[in-house]
């Protein structure tokens, strides 16, 4: 049977509408098995607490899944159409990427599930864990030795936990990685875990060494206040003036010593860490702290001389006079200048500035004694003045004033000095 140029087969049609009605029923039976699929999947996933959960759309986690499921199913289903029709070469990278599908499944499935798995072995863990040390009252021994002081937590026990916690959730995150087989993917992130986990022993040895410091500054803090005040530290330099009053000395100290021992106990942590620079930049902290302690020694130790100065020149009088107090305040300001430039705070600013003090009170006493003591230096000089005009060079003759009340029978008012008989102005060997 011919239609125009064109002549009509009937096996070929036959084939084609068999085809036809093979891709239709293919199409059927698919919709009815991704409708299917997508609806017991999704209960099946809804069922499970632990995936009741809304994503950013609104829908469920199972409702999404069974949505992935039947376009998975209708995927396939199209390739057997495509098949079917014999479009075999269309059907290629579909086939290609349906293969690549399901064979990367099986993996994620298993990842899922060991990922899933360890989850609940890190929830067991950590209930167990804070169960645990809560049932030994871990939380009041560690309260007590100051670690709510220090960190503000009460319930150290589930911080332990959740740690443990997250170690074990790292682990099984990376086991999980490797089971997907993706080198691109699970590759950097796998490294990336597995220095986060190899870090975390040090992580953790750290945070013991500033614990055990801590605790161990506490209690030398408890021992030198006790024994201290004992040995009269406070009682010796109470009148030294080196802390104001009210602040008792081996306070000062005993903050000094758990500051050092906390910052050692820092500088080997740091170094366990394995981190260089902030050891390094804590060495010079430690080292520039340890000056500064001398110097400030050095200055308590110079107002403790000052004092001591103070009391032996005023006597039992317990007056100051102003000898006094130049010598107290000489002494403080030499002892500063020293304490300083043990801190080295600007080694030649302070020597220049202790130069330049030096000379600054040498010129003021000189200019106060030549400007006040003008009126007293002058009658000194006419005082030695008229001495030298009353004396030979080669004869030394006492004053007839003098001799008069040296004769017999002179009566007493002779014998008083006058005012210009004053012994000072005598010449010598008189």
């Amino acid at each position: 049977m011919r239609i125009g140029n064109y002549r009509w087969d009937n096996e070929l049609a036959l084939e084609v509408l068999q085809k036809i009605g093979l891709a239709l029923v293919v199409l059927l039976v698919t919709w009815l098995l991704a409708r299917a699929a997508k609806w017991a999947f999704a209960r099946l996933v809804d069922n499970v607490g632990f995936l009741q959960r809304s994503t950013s759309s609104g829908t469920s986690i199972g409702e999404q899944l069974g949505k992935i499921v039947g376009l998975l199913i209708w995927g396939f289903g199209l390739l057997v159409v495509l098949t079917v029709l014999g479009l075999g070469s269309v059907a290629g990278p579909i086939d290609t990427l349906l293969n690549n599908v399901m064979a990367f499944i099986p993996k994620l499935v298993g990842a899922g599930l060991i990922f899933f798995i360890g989850l609940m072995l890190a929830r067991i863990a950590r209930d167990l864990i804070v169960a645990t040390l809560q049932t030994v009252d871990f939380d009041k021994w560690a309260n007590r030795g100051g670690v709510e002081t220090a960190t503000g937590n009460t319930t150290i026990s589930k911080t332990i936990g959740t740690i443990v916690y997250a170690v074990i959730v790292i682990f099984v995150s990376i086991l999980a990685l490797d089971a997907l087989d993706l080198e691109s993917v699970s590759g950097p992130a796998s490294d990336m875990l597995r220095l986060i986990l190899d870090a975390i022993p040090r992580i953790i040895g750290a945070a013991l060494l500033l614990a055990l410091g801590y605790l161990i500054s506490r209690f030398v803090v408890q021992v030198l206040r006790e024994v201290l005040p004992g040995l009269g530290v406070d009682r010796a330099l109470s009148s030294s003036e080196v802390l104001p009053a009210g602040t008792a000395v081996s306070d000062v100290i005993a903050r000094v010593v758990q500051v050092a021992i906390v910052l050692f106990f820092a500088i080997a942590a740091t170094r366990l860490l394995g981190f260089p620079e902030l050891t390094a930049i804590l060495d010079q902290v430690l080292e520039l702290g340890g000056r500064v302690v001398f110097g400030a020694v050095v200055i308590g130790v110079g107002f403790a001389i000052a004092g001591f100065l103070v009391r032996m020149i005023s006597g039992t009088g317990g007056q100051t006079t102003l000898a006094a107090s130049i010598v107290k305040w000489a002494t403080i300001v030499l002892f500063t200048f020293m304490g300083l430039q043990f801190m080295g705070v600007g080694e030649e600013i302070v020597q220049t500035a202790f130069t330049a003090a030096a000379i600054g009170a040498g010129v003021a006493g000189a200019l106060a004694f030549g400007l006040g003591g003008r009126e007293w230096a002058g009658r000194k000089l006419e005082q030695i003045d008229r001495h030298v005009e009353n004396y030979s060079p080669t004869t030394i003759e006492r004053p007839a004033s003098r001799r008069v009340a040296d004769a017999p029978g002179t009566t007493s008012s002779m014998s008083d000095p006058s005012p210009s008989d004053d012994p000072a102005d005598l010449p010598p060997g008189s």
